[in-house]
C-alpha cells in the first residue's frame, strides 16, 4: 500500500543529528499567559497580600489570624483610640459561615489605615484612615498609640515580610508589634516583643493598583541604575567630528576584529566598519587599537 504521508524537502545528510520537535500542550503556554493575564486583569480596588516589602503602600488592611475569632486593627475616630474588634463578633447576629482567614476584605473604614513610604528608607508610616489623621506610633516602652499629627523616628516601622506571606512590624527600637493581653481580658497592641512569634505575625492586604505601582517603580528604578549599552556608531559620530575623538569598543566588537585578524581577513572587516562609521579616522583608529590589544 502506498504511503500517502508528505515528505520532507529538507536536505539531511549522513550522520546528522535528528532534532525532535518538542511537542507543546495547548495549556503550556497557554497557562503562563494566562496566569499574567488574570493578574493584569485584576480590578485595581481588589485586595492582595504584598509580595515584597516596598509593596506596601495606600489603604492597608491589617488583621491577625487569633482564635476562634480573626482580630482586625481598628481605630476609633471618636475616642481617637487603637480597637482590637473580632472579625466574627457579627456572626451570631446571622447564621451566614464566617469566610476563610484569607478572603477577609475589609468592612468598614475604620478597618483601613494608610501606608506611606519614607523617601529613601525601607521604613513607612501607619496612619489612621479615618479621623485627622494620625500616625501609629510607639514609644520607648513599647507603649502603641495612635494619636500624634507629626511623623518621626517614633512612627517609622520596617515591614518584614515571612516566608508563609505573613508581615512583622519593627520598630526604631527594633521590637516589633504584637497583640497582647491586658489586664481584664482586654485586648491591645504593645511594641516591645524581642522576636516574631504568633502574636507578632499579622496578615496584611493592599490594593492591587498599589501593588502594581510598585512594581513599575522597580522597573524604572532598574532602567536609571542600568549601566548604558555602548552603541559604537553613534559615539563615533558623536566625538569624531572635532578630528580627535576617542573610539569606542564593546568587548564583542574587540573580539570579532581580533578573530577577523586571526583568519586572515581583518582588511574587509576593517573596511566593512568603515563603511558603517563613515568616517576617514575609522580605518586608521582601528588598526591602532587592535595593534595595541596585541
Amino acid at each position: 500500500m502506498p504511503d500517502d504521508r508528505t515528505r520532507s524537502t529538507k536536505l539531511k545528510f549522513k550522520g546528522e543529528k535528528h532534532l525532535k520537535k518538542r511537542k507543546r500542550l495547548d495549556g503550556d503556554e497557554g497557562e503562563r499567559r494566562g496566569s499574567k493575564r488574570r493578574d493584569e486583569d485584576k480590578d485595581p480596588e481588589m485586595w492582595v497580600f504584598p509580595e515584597q516589602a516596598n509593596e506596601l503602600r495606600g489603604p492597608t488592611f491589617i488583621f491577625h489570624p487569633s482564635d476562634p475569632s480573626p482580630l482586625s486593627i481598628n481605630f476609633n475616630s471618636t475616642t481617637n483610640r487603637i480597637v482590637i474588634y473580632y472579625l466574627d463578633k457579627s456572626k451570631n447576629e446571622d447564621d451566614s459561615e464566617p469566610k476563610p482567614i484569607m478572603e477577609r476584605i475589609p468592612t468598614d473604614v475604620a478597618q483601613v489605615w494608610v501606608t506611606t513610604r519614607v523617601a529613601g528608607s525601607p521604613t513607612i508610616n501607619i496612619r489612621t484612615g479615618t479621623g485627622e489623621g494620625k500616625f501609629l506610633s510607639c514609644d520607648k516602652h513599647g507603649l502603641v498609640s495612635a494619636d500624634r499629627d507629626a511623623r518621626g523616628p517614633q512612627e517609622e516601622w520596617t515591614p518584614v515580610i515571612m516566608p508563609d506571606g505573613m508581615v512583622a512590624f519593627m520598630n526604631i527600637y527594633e521590637k516589633y508589634l504584637s497583640v497582647d493581653e491586658a489586664a481584664g481580658g482586654t485586648l491591645q497592641l504593645r511594641g516591645d516583643s524581642d522576636e516574631v512569634g504568633f502574636r507578632e505575625r499579622f496578615w496584611v492586604k493592599i490594593q492591587n493598583k498599589y501593588k502594581k505601582e510598585a512594581h513599575e517603580e522597580e522597573r524604572k528604578w532598574k532602567e536609571v541604575t542600568a549601566s548604558p549599552r555602548i552603541n559604537e556608531s553613534s559615539t563615533n559620530q558623536l566625538y569624531q567630528t572635532w578630528g580627535a575623538g576617542k573610539i569606542v569598543l564593546s568587548k564583542d566588537d574587540k573580539k570579532e576584529l581580533k578573530q577577523a585578524r586571526k583568519e586572515g581577513r581583518l582588511s574587509e572587516a576593517l573596511l566593512d566598519r568603515r563603511a558603517k562609521l563613515k568616517s576617514p579616522m575609522s580605518y586608521v583608529s582601528l588598526f591602532c587599537i587592535i595593534i595595541q590589544s596585541n
